[in-house]
């Protein structure tokens, strides 16, 4: 039960963006921004970054929200995306994107955490300047985002079958067009 009075049936961050449409406005067009404007990394794998963090942060809303909109833009399979979140390193993941996952996670531990050896595995793996950039952005914007929807006790559906039949029309949909009640 979330900690403030929030719409009824309106889960994770889409009750607080109800609660709140002002500061919603904002954050949507961020996650526009951050997950799907034109980039040199794929929408899939942004939402893979944001997958990643959220899984670490053990956001459960914003980790399978975003799992399946990456599985809807890598078109893999759910419990392929469990193995990949858990352990980047052992995934069937090109080596670039292993090396931006592991800037993510230090990004999620605090940003001090990301170190100069990071960066040039990143680069040598063939990251540019901007997806190393935008990598840090989104994790660092993820872990605000988690910490929103859990530290107001928002409720999250359990069944994953949830967030996997609302993939398809998040993804046609966008963040800036987002109305949390439908």
């Amino acid at each position: 039960m979330a900690y403030i009075e929030l719409p009824e049936n309106l889960p994770g961050i889409r009750g607080l963006m109800a609660f709140r449409p002002d500061v919603a406005k904002h954050l949507n067009q961020l996650a526009e921004e951050l997950l799907r404007s034109e980039n040199s990394l794929t929408r899939g794998e942004r939402e893979l970054i944001a997958t990643h963090v959220s899984y670490l942060n053990d956001c459960f809303f914003c980790q399978h929200a975003h799992q399946a909109l990456a599985g809807y833009y890598l078109e893999c399979d759910f419990d392929l995306l469990d193995d990949v979140k858990a352990n980047p390193e052992g995934a069937t993941l090109s080596a670039k994107m292993k090396a931006l996952l592991k800037i993510a996670g230090s990004v999620q531990k605090g940003g001090l955490h990301v170190s100069p050896d990071q960066i040039e595995r990143a680069k040598s793996e063939g990251a540019t300047e901007r997806e190393i950039h935008d990598t840090v952005l989104i994790a660092a914007a993820f872990c605000m985002f988690n910490r929103y929807v859990d530290g107001l006790g928002t409720d999250a559906p359990q069944d994953r079958e949830f967030y996997k039949n609302r993939a398809e029309a998040r993804a046609k949909e966008g963040y800036s067009n987002y109305n949390p009640i439908n």
